[in-house]
C-alpha cells in the first residue's frame, strides 16, 4: 500500500521525523516494499507460449476479441519450407511496410524444413530489435505497444519485433517555459522521442533509462532516468518504493503520478518540478537528480527540488552574469509583489492610515467616492475577476485567449470603474499583482501564490499588519516543514549547505562544477571521504 504521510501535524516541529533524509548526518535507506504491482504479479500465474499455432492463435483470440475488435490484425502463413506460422499486430500501432518487407518476404523465402527461433533471428529476419519472450501475457502488453509478436511451429517461445510506426506530434517548441535565448525543443508525448531528446542532452556513459511500471491497470509505460554511480543510491530506493506504492485503475498521464508520489498532497505548494524542456531536464540530471518520463505526457517529472529550483528559469543561464542577475532579482520581486501588495495595501488603507502621505491617503478616498461594498471584499472580488479572466484565456483558442485577456483587462476594469463597483487605486493594485504572478516561471508555483495572495488579504483585512505576519510566519514555517523526497524544500537557505553558486544572484558560469550538496552526490561522497 502506499505510504502514508498525510496524517502528521502541520509543523511538528517538536516530533521526530521519520521520512527520508538526505542530510549529511542522517542515514537510513527505506525497506524495500511491495506494493499492489508486486503481489498482483504474484497472485496471476503468466501462460506459457504454446508450441502449437493453432493454440497461440486462440489464446489470442481470446485475449483481444477480433471478432469485435478489429484492431488486432492476425496473419496466418507458411515459411518457405513449409512451417506454419503466425504474426499477430495492432493495426495504426504497427508499420505495416515494415512487417511486410522485412518480416513476411524473408520468412517466406526462407527454405529452412524446420526453423527455430534461434536460426530466424540469426540469418533470416531484418529487423534489427528483436526480443524472445516466453510469457504470452507480456507478448499480449507488447502487441497493445505497438510491438510485432511471431509464433512459429514447434517453438515454445514467441519472438518479439520492434515494428512500432503509429503517428505521433512532431517536436515543437515549448509553450508553457517559453524563453528568447536558448533550446526551442519540448517534450512530445512519444516515450520514445522523450527519452531520445533526454539522450541528446545527457552524453554520458552513467546514464541510466530504467522501465518500469506505473501501478494502472492501463499499463502506463514510464522510466526512471538517472546517472548511475553519481545519483544518491538511497534517493533511488526512495523514488522506487513510492512508485512500487502506487495502485491505481488509471494512470493518464505524469500530473496524476506526481501526486501520488508527492511528500505532502494537501500542501499547495509543489514538491515535484514538472518540465516540458529537454534542456531543463538535462540540466537537473547532471545535478544528480531523477528524472520520470511518462508514456503520452509531454511534461517529464524531476525529483528533488526546492523552491529556488522552482522560481529558476532555464534561460538565467543562457544569458550573460549582468543580464540573468537582474532578470532573477525582477522576477523574485515580481514574485514579492504578487503575494505580499494587496495585503500590505489594504492593511495601510484600513489600519495604519498614519504610514501612508497625506497625498495618497486622499487620492485612496477620492477614488473610493460612490464605491459601496467595503475594501477587503472589493479587492478579493477583483482578485477572483483576475483569476476568472486568466482561466478562460487559457482554454479558450489562442487568438480568442488573448481577445478575451485584453476586454477582461481594459474594457471589464475601467466599466467597473466607472460604474463605481471598484476604485481605481485597488484596480491598479490587482493588476500589479497579477503582473507580478506572471514573472513566476513554473506554473503550478503561480497557482500557489494565487493561494498565498488570498490568505493574506484576508488576514490583512481582519488584523492588518499584525494578521499579515501572522498568517506569513505561518506559511514560512510551512514551507519549512515541507520535503522533496528527503530534501528541505527551503535547501540551501534552510538548513544551510554547501553551495558555491549564489542563491539568488547569478554566478559564473565557471562556478558550477559541483553539484547541489543537498541531493549528495557521489562527488559529494568522495569529498568528506578526502577530508
Amino acid at each position: 500500500m502506499p505510504q502514508k504521510r498525510n496524517n502528521r501535524s502541520l509543523f511538528a516541529f517538536d516530533e521526530g521525523d521519520e521520512r527520508f533524509e538526505l542530510l549529511e548526518t542522517e542515514r537510513g535507506a527505506p525497506e524495500k516494499q511491495t506494493g499492489w504491482n508486486d503481489s498482483h504479479k504474484k497472485s496471476r500465474k503468466a501462460g506459457a507460449i504454446p508450441r502449437s499455432v493453432n493454440a497461440a492463435e486462440k489464446l489470442l483470440r481470446e485475449t483481444f476479441s477480433p471478432e469485435i475488435n478489429p484492431d488486432l490484425i492476425i496473419r496466418r502463413f507458411r515459411t518457405g519450407g513449409g512451417t506454419e506460422a503466425l504474426i499477430a499486430y495492432m493495426n495504426g500501432m504497427a508499420d505495416d511496410a515494415k512487417i511486410n518487407e522485412f518480416i513476411l518476404k524473408p520468412l517466406m523465402l526462407c527454405n529452412d524444413k524446420k526453423p527455430d527461433a534461434e536460426s530466424l533471428l540469426m540469418g533470416v529476419i531484418e529487423i534489427s530489435e528483436t526480443k524472445r519472450e516466453t510469457s504470452m501475457e507480456k507478448a499480449a502488453l507488447d502487441v497493445m505497444d505497438g510491438v510485432t509478436a511471431l509464433f512459429i511451429e514447434g517453438e515454445k517461445e514467441c519472438i518479439l519485433l520492434e515494428t512500432r510506426g503509429f503517428e505521433k506530434r512532431s517536436i515543437g517548441p515549448a509553450e508553457n517555459e517559453t524563453t528568447v535565448i536558448g533550446p526551442k525543443e519540448s517534450f512530445t508525448e512519444s516515450f520514445r522521442t522523450n527519452v531520445t531528446l533526454i539522450r541528446r542532452g545527457v552524453h554520458t556513459k552513467d546514464l541510466i533509462v530504467e522501465p518500469r511500471p506505473s501501478g494502472g491497470r492501463n499499463n502506463t509505460r514510464l522510466a526512471l532516468v538517472y546517472r548511475k554511480g553519481f545519483t544518491n543510491p538511497e534517493l533511488l530506493d526512495e523514488v522506487k518504493r513510492r512508485l512500487d506504492g502506487i495502485a491505481v485503475s488509471d494512470m493518464p498521464g505524469s500530473g496524476v503520478l506526481e501526486q501520488l508520489i508527492e511528500d505532502c498532497g494537501w500542501s499547495p505548494v509543489p514538491q515535484i518540478l514538472q518540465t516540458e524542456r529537454p534542456d531543463r531536464a538535462c540540466s537537473h540530471l547532471m545535478q544528480g537528480r531523477v528524472c520520470i518520463v511518462v508514456e503520452g505526457s509531454p511534461f517529464v517529472l524531476l525529483m528533488p527540488v526546492t523552491l529556488f529550483s522552482l522560481m529558476n528559469s532555464p534561460e538565467d543561464v543562457y544569458l550573460r552574469k549582468p543580464l540573468g542577475t537582474a532578470i532573477r532579482l525582477i522576477r523574485y520581486a515580481g514574485a514579492l509583489i504578487s503575494v505580499m501588495l494587496p495585503g500590505y495595501f489594504l492593511a495601510l488603507a484600513l489600519y495604519h492610515q498614519g504610514v501612508m502621505s497625506t497625498e495618497v491617503l486622499s487620492t485612496v478616498i477620492a477614488s473610493r467616492k460612490m464605491v459601496f461594498e467595503p475594501m477587503g471584499a472589493e479587492m478579493i472580488i477583483l482578485l477572483m475577476i483576475f483569476q476568472l479572466i486568466r482561466e478562460a484565456g487559457l482554454r479558450v483558442p489562442g487568438s480568442i485567449g488573448q481577445a478575451i485577456g485584453i476586454i477582461g483587462g481594459l474594457i471589464m476594469g475601467q466599466a467597473a470603474v466607472a460604474a463605481h463597483l471598484a476604485s481605481s487605486v485597488v484596480l491598479i493594485v490587482v493588476a500589479a499583482s497579477g503582473l507580478g504572478n506572471f514573472c513566476i516561471p513554473d506554473y503550478s508555483l503561480q497557482i500557489s501564490a494565487a493561494y498565498m495572495r488570498l490568505a493574506v488579504v484576508i488576514s490583512a483585512w481582519m488584523g492588518g499588519l499584525l494578521g499579515m505576519v501572522a498568517v506569513t510566519l505561518t506559511a514560512l514555517c510551512h514551507l519549512a516543514s515541507l520535503k522533496s523526497f528527503g530534501v528541505p524544500f527551503l535547501a540551501p537557505f534552510a538548513p544551510k549547505t554547501y553551495r558555491k553558486r549564489t542563491l539568488v544572484l547569478r554566478g559564473n558560469i565557471g562556478m558550477h562544477e559541483r553539484a547541489d550538496d543537498y541531493a549528495n552526490t557521489a562527488d559529494d561522497a568522495e569529498i568528506w571521504e578526502e577530508a
